[in-house]
């Protein structure tokens, strides 16, 4: 899946993270959702190495990465120490500046990157999500039903993480089949792989906690941004046609309210964009990293 791409295990201030790196040309971080792994990008990270150097990890807490111990503030695993990892992580590889393409939490791990690091970020692509601060903004009824995730993850220790352990493929297959238009695009080895993960207790916390420092921290942190900083570099923001997402709010209009430079449109996918339309999602991310797209 990874063919040519070299693995490595760096130690940040705070962890480790695990990572695959290949390809050549200017550098790429790619950056994965839940319940994935660095091997979310298996389809699109090889096309976009034949013009760029790409790197794609697995965040704190997740897959091979490190699972460092937290407090009753949950910030070791708010998005803002999760972004300084992968910064951290990019510098020793020899990176300094660098585009980010985050789908999911992922993608709320690089837009505090661009936000908390903007001389660091060149270009920033987010796939499905809008800002966390703005996600809850207009919480209802429909909005508990479609995220009931985010309020069961983040509910006290240690309710969810006992729940999980009793049947993780329960949680993750759920996952992958209710938020995707194809489940097929998860082979059997795939989601073995991502089942794998939440088998282990420290994964499951660490998820757990990620999603606690989210409706704290994250929202927190939005929150004092807004009106004050905003996104320097150009975006792409990318999402579902068919999701939750598309159906409730305006994503480039939201994003617009962070950034100046915005592009982007719906895709024929659900949630999963990267493995449910590899080709298309790799098409829109060569077109944006190599030139300035049109606008849309």
């Amino acid at each position: 899946m990874y063919d040519g791409f070299e693995a490595f295990d760096l130690a940040t201030s705070g962890t480790t993270i695990h990572g695959r790196r290949g390809g050549q040309g200017e550098p790429v971080l790619l950056l994965h959702g839940i319940p994935e792994t660095h091997l979310m990008w298996r389809h699109v990270a090889p096309a976009l190495a034949e013009r760029f150097t790409v790197v794609a990890t697995d965040l704190r807490g997740y897959g091979a990465s490190g699972k460092p111990p937290t407090g009753p503030d949950h910030a070791p695993y708010s998005m803002r120490e999760i972004a300084r990892d992968q910064v951290e992580v990019m510098a020793q590889l020899g990176y300094d500046r660098f585009s980010v393409v985050g789908h999911d939490r992922g993608a709320r791990c690089a837009y505090r990157m661009a936000l908390d690091h903007p001389r660091t970020v060149t270009r920033l692509a987010v796939l499905d999500v809008i800002p966390t601060a703005d996600t809850y903004r207009n919480v209802d009824r429909e909005f508990t039903r479609g995220f009931w995730i985010w309020s069961f993850l983040s509910a006290p220790e240690p309710v969810p993480e006992r729940l999980i352990a009793q049947a993780p493929d329960v949680i993750v297959n759920h996952m992958l089949d209710a938020w995707s238009d194809r489940p097929e695009a998860f082979p059997a080895d795939i989601r073995a792989a991502y089942v794998d993960a939440f088998r282990h207790p420290d994964t499951v916390h660490a998820v757990c906690e990620e999603y606690r420092a989210s409706i704290t921290l994250d929202v927190a942190h939005d929150e004092a941004d807004r009106g004050r900083r905003r996104i320097n570099c150009p975006v792409l923001a990318l999402w579902s046609g068919t999701g939750f997402l598309a159906g409730r709010y305006e994503p480039l209009k939201v994003w617009r309210q962070w950034a100046d430079e915005v592009h982007g449109g719906p895709m024929p996918a659900g949630h999963f964009l990267a493995e449910e339309a590899p080709a298309e999602t790799a098409g829109r991310l060569l077109d944006f990293l190599s030139s300035t797209p049109v606008a849309a």
